[in-house]
């Protein structure tokens, strides 16, 4: 049977300490109730002592009534000098109502001198009567051991007897923090296997990533000996980041063979990741292990060429695994393979041997010098094999489109956008402002559209991003536009490239709104006679 390791995110709390991220209450909610779903055993959902916002947090979690998850809330042993019952964040802890208690203290005597300035003696007076207070009040009781392995480095006797004297005030987990995160796993696989023999009291690391170790250290300390790992959902934390959660389970179940989370659970992974990032306002990367859009993509013909055969022969593991997908991307280095692989995709019959497809790699391959790119825009390269192979009618055609925008002293500027189409052998104009360029286009497109093909109400445009191709021509440089769009069903990326950036944008657009007409808009009404039409393209 595998070994059991217990998972503790601190997403809410250490996680927020990231720049750039800050959550409110009910981001927090929505957070945590994902990370129940993912089976995670401990949410750190903050400081009570220390802001209303974590206090409120506290009062509202219980309407979730999460199934996986206990919720623990973080503070600091007793002040020095103070006694137990008349510290404000140990009574703030008891306060909120939670069934866990994670209060850290310090094991670096430098830190006892320097930070708290007290004496070592009072330092573990602090710790064994913060622990035994919360544990007379009926909590579980983690402790987490702050800067222990630069503690134990400094004076090992010194940082063990802290930790000796948690576990004698009955702590239930003893956590090894990595604080600074300057730690070297084989470091960790010694200190951790020491304290193995010292003390009794189930053991949990907290790992930072200042050196880029966090997940390999954490999985060195669960090696020696370590039941619970602390961490974060994309490694979201304070300067480089805590460990990061999304690489360590998958590493401890699907290589180690530990149990984390279930099967099914493990399967969300990579929307948990993904859902996080989204609710942080975070950019996930692409190339992130595991759950990344690039973590399973292929874009070498000789890599694509095997995965046909064999998927594992450029795969650790099936991406379904963690709910990811295999990806063929398709550019100037690709051959017939990638896009073999493609057409399967998309249910097409793909003959290598002909004269289309051959054409087809070509123009793939002169519009990747004009400075086009495919690996992020997977929809306008399905456009583009979809119409090689006549399998795409066009919805709609541009007769024409005019931007004016104006700007007056004193005054914001207003953008309007004109857009005239031919849709079913009839043109349609109107008209629309918006928050720019593209945006005013955006909107007089979907004023035009809307009547026809109702389903598209439900896109909205997700990211928009401009690259200049070539810095050396300034402003008269091409540039190429990525356009993320969402719907209900999911998201898809289009690309756009000119010298103009409005055309760009335009190519883009156009290209996010045929994508959306290839099977998602089901009822296509006709402004006559309201009939509906279904099927508006081949398959």
């Amino acid at each position: 049977m595998a070994t059991s390791v217990k998972i503790f995110d601190t997403t809410l709390r250490d996680g927020t300490q990231g720049e750039g991220i800050s959550l409110s209450v009910e981001d927090k909610m929505k957070i945590a109730r994902k990370l129940d779903s993912l089976g995670i055993h401990y949410i750190e959902g903050g400081w009570p002592g220390s802001n209303n916002k974590d206090i409120e947090f506290f009062t509202r979690v219980k309407e979730l009534d999460l199934k996986n998850a206990k919720v623990t809330a973080f503070g600091s042993t007793r002040r020095k000098d103070t006694l137990p019952e008349n510290d404000m964040n140990l009574n703030r802890i008891l306060e909120v109502g939670v069934p866990v208690a994670t209060i850290f203290g310090k094991s670096w005597d430098f830190h006892v001198h320097q930070a708290i300035q007290t004496t070592l003696e009072e330092n573990l007076a602090m710790i064994y009567d913060s622990v035994k207070y919360l544990k007379s009040h009926g909590l579980e009781v983690i402790y987490d051991a702050e800067h222990f392995f630069d503690g134990y480095k400094n004076n090992s006797e010194y940082a063990l007897q802290t930790i000796k004297k948690a576990e004698e005030a009955g702590a239930d987990w003893i956590v090894l923090c990595d604080t600074n995160g300057g730690s070297l796993p084989h470091e960790v696989t010694q200190i951790v296997t020491t304290v193995r023999q010292a003390i009794s009291t189930p053991i949990g690391i907290h790992a930072h990533n200042d050196c880029e170790l966090g997940v390999a250290n954490s999985l060195a300390a669960v090696m020696a000996g370590a039941t619970q790992v602390q961490g974060t959902i994309n490694g979201f934390g304070e300067r480089c980041g805590n460990a990061n959660l999304v690489s360590i389970i998958p590493n401890l179940q699907l290589k180690l063979d530990y149990e984390c989370v279930s099967a099914e659970q493990l399967a969300s992974l990579s929307s948990v990741a993904r859902y996080v990032s989204e609710i942080a306002n975070m950019h996930l990367p692409v190339n992130q292990p595991y759950v990344g859009s690039a973590a399973f993509a292929h874009k070498g013909g000789i890599h694509v060429s095997a995965i046909l055969r064999n998927s594992s022969t450029y795969e650790h593991i099936e991406p379904e695994l963690v709910g990811n997908k295999q990806r063929v991307l398709v550019s100037e280095l690709a051959g017939q393979s990638n896009l073999v692989f493609k057409a399967q995709e998309l249910g097409l019959d793909f003959d290598t041997n002909n004269r289309q497809t051959k054409q087809l790699i070509e123009q793939i391959k002169e519009m990747e010098h004009q400075g086009f790119q495919f690996e992020g825009a997977d929809a306008t390269l399905e456009l583009l094999i979809r119409n090689a192979y006549g399998k795409l009618e066009e919805a709609f055609t541009l007769d024409s489109f005019k931007i004016m925008v104006v700007k007056n002293a004193n005054q914001p500027v207003i953008t309007e956008a004109i857009v005239k189409l031919t849709i079913n052998g009839e043109t349609v104009y109107n008209a629309a402002e918006g928050n720019g360029p593209v945006n005013a286009l955006d909107n007089a497109l979907r004023k035009c559209l809307q009547q026809y093909y109702p389903a598209l109400q439900s896109m909205y445009l997700s990211d928009y991003k401009v690259r200049v191709l070539d810095e050396k021509d300034t402003t008269a440089a091409k540039v190429r536009v990525l356009i993320e769009t969402t719907d209900s069903s999911g998201s898809w990326s289009t690309v756009g490239v000119s010298g103009n950036v409005i055309e760009a944008s335009w190519d883009a657009l156009i290209d996010s709104i045929r994508y959306a007409l290839i099977g998602k808009a089901r009822a296509i009404v006709h402004s006559d006679d309201h009939k509906e039409r279904v099927g508006l393209v081949n398959h």
